[in-house]
C-alpha cells in the first residue's frame, strides 16, 4: 500500500495518516519531519536543505525528492508508505512519479480530503499549540481541561501565526493556486479518490479505509 494524502490546510491529513499508520502499519512520511531529521543528522541533503531554510527560502524540489527517496528505501517502507501532504505542486508530482518509476514503484491511491472553506477556517482559527511539547488543542473539538494550559505537560498554549484568520485565507489561496491542480493530475493517472473530510474523525477514517483497503 503506497498512498498520497491531499487536501487543504486543516483538512485532517496528518490525523488520518497517523490512524492509517496504526491500522495498516505503513510509515507516515511528512516532508517536515524528514527535513528536520536530515538537518539534525547532518546529511548531505540535510545540509543543502538547511542553507535554503536559514535563508527563509523554500527547499528546492530536487532536495525534497532526494530526501523522500532516501526515506522510502528504508526497511520499514518496503511494504508501503503514506505520503502526508506531499507533493504540493505539479512539478513535485511529476518528479515524484519519475523517481518512483525508476524504483519500480507505483502509488496505489491518492486520497483527496474535501472540506469547505468555512469549516477549514473554524478548525484552524480554533487551534492552540503547547509552547513546550507541541500538543494541539481546539476550542470546540478538543478543549484543554484548563484554559490556556496543556493537559500533558502544563505548558502554556498559544495560537500559531499561521493559524490566524488572515494568514489562513492566504494559505488557502496558495493551496487553490498551486496544490489543487494536483487533483486533475492524479485523476488522469486513474488513482484519485475523493473523501468528504467533514464529520467525526472516526467516520472520516472509515471512509478512507473503505477506499484504500
Amino acid at each position: 500500500m503506497r498512498l498520497i494524502l491531499l487536501g487543504p490546510p486543516g483538512a485532517g491529513k496528518g490525523t488520518q495518516a497517523k490512524m492509517l499508520n496504526e491500522k495498516f502499519r505503513k510509515p507516515q512520511i511528512s516532508t517536515g519531519n524528514i527535513l528536520r531529521k536530515a538537518i539534525q543528522n547532518g546529511t548531505d541533503l540535510g545540509n543543502r536543505a538547511k542553507v535554503f531554510m536559514n535563508a527563509g527560502k523554500l527547499v528546492q524540489d530536487d532536495v525534497v525528492i532526494g530526501l523522500i527517496k532516501e526515506r522510502i528505501v528504508e526497511e520499514d517502507c518496503r511494504a508501503g508508505f503514506i505520503l502526508d501532504g506531499f507533493p504540493r505542486t505539479i512539478i513535485q508530482a511529476e518528479k515524484l512519479t519519475e523517481t518512483l518509476e525508476e524504483m519500480g514503484l507505483l502509488i496505489n491511491a491518492v486520497v483527496d480530503f474535501e472540506v469547505d472553506s468555512e469549516e477549514l477556517l473554524n478548525r484552524l482559527t480554533g487551534r492552540s499549540t503547547c509552547s513546550n511539547c507541541g500538543a494541539m488543542f481546539h476550542r470546540t473539538s478538543r478543549p484543554p481541561l484548563k484554559d490556556g494550559v496543556c493537559d500533558s505537560c502544563e505548558g502554556k498554549l498559544h495560537q500559531r501565526e499561521d493559524d490566524k484568520e488572515e494568514t489562513i485565507k492566504k494559505r488557502l489561496e496558495v493551496y487553490e493556486q498551486e496544490t489543487a491542480p494536483l487533483k486533475e493530475y492524479y485523476k488522469k493517472q486513474g488513482n484519485l479518490k475523493t473523501v468528504k473530510g467533514c464529520g467525526a474523525v472516526e467516520e472520516i477514517f472509515s471512509r478512507v479505509c473503505a477506499m484504500v483497503s
